[in-house]
């Protein structure tokens, strides 16, 4: 008998920016800067920026890319 287990790939910090983006991008195109959105998804600029990285490399359903550096980067994503 072999059971299995469902993987967890995201963190919790991980899986709620996601899903702040899968919402905020479901009708397009979504640009925004992580200190603008921190208090929103209750994580520091610092934490987004970091996660932003991975979820570019890991997320399928999502197109996520640097867009702008002026001042603090901007972020392209919308759905894959």
């Amino acid at each position: 008998m072999s059971t299995t287990q469902p993987t967890v790939d995201a963190n919790p910090k991980e899986q709620r920016l996601k899903a702040y983006l899968e919402r905020n991008a479901a009708d397009g195109e979504l640009y925004f800067k992580s200190k603008f959105i921190a208090d929103e998804v209750g994580l520091s600029p610092k934490e987004i920026g970091a996660l932003m990285c991975k979820l570019s490399d890991a997320a399928t359903d999502l197109e996520i890319e640097k867009w702008s550096y002026t001042s603090a980067t901007t972020w392209r994503v919308e759905p894959a």
